[in-house]
């Protein structure tokens, strides 16, 4: 190192002298202190060794780190957690169990009266538990979880992310929007998750989910917390139990068994969605692949709405239709350029299709702007509408002739 630095000198040396010849005049004392003055810069240099923090500079450069690694998702967790909830549910289902006696002689003219008096269907009754998620959305303690975690439970203990358990009351569930609303009683005030808005969600943007996944809320009473974007919105489904998912979110944030009804939450802290269900290659399953998907918070606030104020939702309506789906042959008579809608086959008289004008032989192409591409999507799209709501039918009639007609879901008791 040194002998670098004193080839350096003696080439600086050099450059002295020939700078004399060119016109640059130092003495012998000018050039012996600009040799010493750059040997010393470079050994120096070369020798220079990191320094040490002191235990100040240490503690502020942790601080610094901590600082900047707080961000739009930190921030949300710290802002939702609290409203996170672990559930666990007891469900009491019946069982028939049938003698084996009565199924082999169940038929017999002479034993069978015998053993069917003797040896009749049985009930059973067990206990099931279950565990899920949910979040509270109000001070006063309600909950917003889904009807497949709750709706069917005899008693349901809720965990807050303090670790206090409460017994909750079942206020109200829905079986085809799969949204449950349960309370709590507590005499102070509970933080809450505030409810944004779903119909703006960007795909892509970044979304955050909380919940109970196998029950690991239990261990730490604090959510666990899984990050994704949105890939997608307005997702059909297709209905599983009686359920219909229609226009879900749907994100790669992991979501598995025990994260359902928790919150799906962007990143201004803002609820848009209830995680529900997860997809694989065998269909919707408990393991996630990266494929999950949410209720969007807009169809569920008008639902929490009724559940608090009746208790349920009131799907009692009818229609007065009857239908069957569009096959190639109809399509061909029809002048069809697509194998897709339903025919009315038959109009009752003084029913609500009726009275909206519908004529058996119209081809109902459209419901609320989407087409019926099969018939399960008509019937999802009715199932999971309620008394007093308004469907925009586009009906083909005569063949030619397109339509909109405007079909009230009237009561069945009206």
């Amino acid at each position: 190192m040194m002998r670098k630095a004193f080839v350096i000198g003696t080439s600086l040396v050099l450059a002295a002298l020939i700078g004399t010849g060119l016109g640059l005049h130092f003495n012998d004392r000018e050039i012996e202190e600009i040799i010493e003055r750059e040997v010393q810069t470079t050994s120096a240099f070369v020798e220079a060794k990191p320094t040490a923090y002191t235990h100040a500079e240490f503690n502020k450069a942790q601080n610094d780190i901590t600082e900047s690694r707080q961000n739009a998702i930190t921030r949300t967790v710290d802002k939702v957690s609290p409203a996170v909830v672990g559930i666990n549910v007891i469900e009491v289902r019946e069982t028939v169990y049938r003698d084996p006696f009565r199924e082999f002689f169940g038929d017999d003219p002479f034993f069978g009266p015998f053993f069917r008096d003797r040896f009749g269907d049985r009930t059973r009754r067990q206990e099931v538990r279950g565990l899920g998620s949910g979040f509270i959305i109000s001070p006063d303690g309600y909950i917003l979880t889904n009807d497949h975690v709750a709706g069917n439970a005899e008693e349901i203990t809720v965990t807050l992310s303090d670790g206090r358990q409460f017994q909750a009351e079942l206020i109200g569930s829905d079986l085809v929007s799969d949204i449950a609303l349960l309370k709590i009683d507590t005499e102070e005030e509970l933080p809450y998750a505030p409810l944004g808005n779903s119909d703006d969600v960007i795909i892509g943007e970044w979304v955050v989910t909380l919940g109970n996944p196998f029950g690991l809320f239990e261990r730490g009473h604090k959510p666990i917390v899984t990050v994704g974007v949105i890939s997608a919105k307005n997702m059909n489904l297709s209905s599983v139990n009686n359920r219909v998912y229609r226009g879900m979110l749907q994100t790669d944030a992991a979501i598995n068994s025990g994260n359902s009804g928790g919150p799906l939450v962007n990143s201004l802290g803002e609820v848009i969605g209830v995680n529900t269900l997860i997809y694989t290659g065998s269909g919707y399953q408990t393991g996630n692949v990266g494929v999950g998907f949410a209720i969007p918070v807009n169809r569920v606030k008008n639902i929490v709405e009724e559940l608090r104020e009746h208790g349920k939702i009131d799907r009692s309506f009818w229609t007065g239709l009857r239908i069957q789906p569009v096959d190639q042959n109809f399509a061909r008579i029809l002048g069809l350029d697509r194998v897709e809608g339903v025919i009315i086959n038959q109009v009752i008289q003084n029913s609500p299709a009726e009275r909206a004008g519908l004529e058996p032989g119209d081809v109902l192409i459209e419901v609320n702007g989407e087409r019926i591409t099969a018939q399960e999507v008509l019937i999802d799209i009715v199932n999971s509408s309620r008394v007093g709501d308004v469907l925009e039918l586009r009906v083909l009639r005569d063949k030619e002739e397109e339509k909109i007609i405007n079909l009230q879901l009237e009561s069945r008791q009206s």
